[in-house]
């Protein structure tokens, strides 16, 4: 019954919309009662959950050309905040199927050589530290520094029960600490104080920062202060013995599909004004934001099935975001 009522909402809101447009209303009125529609009866139909459904609008009205993205914003607060809301939903995601774990132990495994046995010139236990650091970096740009932390510290600790030296266990310890805090600066959505700053330096300039634009100022940072680091904190580390990282097993429909959703929201940040206008000016959609992304993105996880009778996202996991 809820795939049923699923297919539903569409259905009725493409109904609505020639309805509205049959009667001669201009496109605008035509996509308003559309999405009107398609909420209502998700609402009550409830395929998704309630909240999320209210998600809806705030993605599809800028996305449409009914309003753009500070217009619906405005309607709750700011639209960096529905940024911001829109990265925690995506991140949980990432968490509830265990995608970010699995993604860690491929970077920490890939920087490390935990598997290939010992490398004269780089000992496996400053690589060990590498990869953690790198894991952790690239984590905290999408998800919360403290989520990125706690994620990999059970690694961290199975880790440092098999090695014996000091300096490396302080070493991996704070390396993934800090590279938690390095990697918050590469995007605007790894740290709240980034959203801040985006906010006030539009209010001050009156100049929109786009997520493109703050990572062109965040990536060189994040590419600059990982090795320096890096290198300060494995100074005195001389241990060389390889060290085994635990399985992670086959992939799973959940983590693959989640990868995806994550994937294919990444790319529409990056591109949604550049190169030669984005894919905002080549759709003819000046008023979508990067809040409309990751809303859109959010609202579509709640609507994937994870392979297993639920879907990417639900109610009791989206409520649990540091909001």
């Amino acid at each position: 019954m809820k795939t049923w009522a699923l297919l539903a909402g569409p259905v009725l809101g493409a109904a609505a919309w020639f309805a509205a447009w049959s009667c001669g209303l201009p496109v605008p009125a035509c996509w308003t009662a559309a999405i009107t529609v398609l909420c209502a009866a998700w609402w009550v139909s409830e395929p998704i959950p309630i909240p999320a459904t209210a998600l809806i609008p705030f993605a599809a009205f800028p996305l449409t050309g009914v309003l753009d993205h500070q217009q619906v914003a405005g309607a709750y607060g700011h639209t960096l905040i529905l940024l911001f809301l829109g990265g925690f939903l995506l991140s949980g995601a990432m968490e509830k199927s265990g995608t970010h774990r699995r993604l860690a132990v491929a970077m920490i495994r890939l920087a490390s050589g935990s598997n290939r046995g010992n490398d004269h010139n780089a000992p496996s236990g400053r690589r060990l530290v590498l990869g953690f650091m790198l894991a952790s970096a690239a984590l905290s740009m999408w998800i919360s520094n403290t989520a990125t932390v706690l994620m990999l510290l059970p690694m961290t600790i199975a880790v440092l029960e098999k090695i014996d030296d000091e300096h490396l266990a302080v070493a991996l310890l704070l390396g993934v600490a800090y590279a938690a805090n390095i990697g918050g600066l590469g995007t605007p959505i790894g740290s709240p104080p980034n959203v801040i700053f985006m906010g006030i330096y539009q209010q001050v300039t009156g100049i929109e920062m786009t997520f493109l634009d703050w990572m062109g100022v965040g990536l060189p940072v994040v590419v600059v202060l990982l090795p320096i680091v890096w290198l300060v904190l494995t100074r005195r580390v001389r241990s060389s013995k390889p060290i085994d990282l635990p399985p992670t097993g086959p992939w799973r429909a959940a983590e693959v599909r989640t990868l995806i959703v994550f994937a294919l929201t990444a790319t529409a940040w990056v591109t949604r004004t550049a190169p030669f206008g984005g894919w905002s000016g080549l759709l003819g959609i000046p008023g979508a934001g990067d809040s409309t992304v990751a809303l859109a993105a959010a609202a579509v996880l709640f609507t994937i099935p994870d392979g297993t009778g639920e879907r990417l996202m639900d109610w009791d996991t989206a409520r649990r975001v540091p909001w």
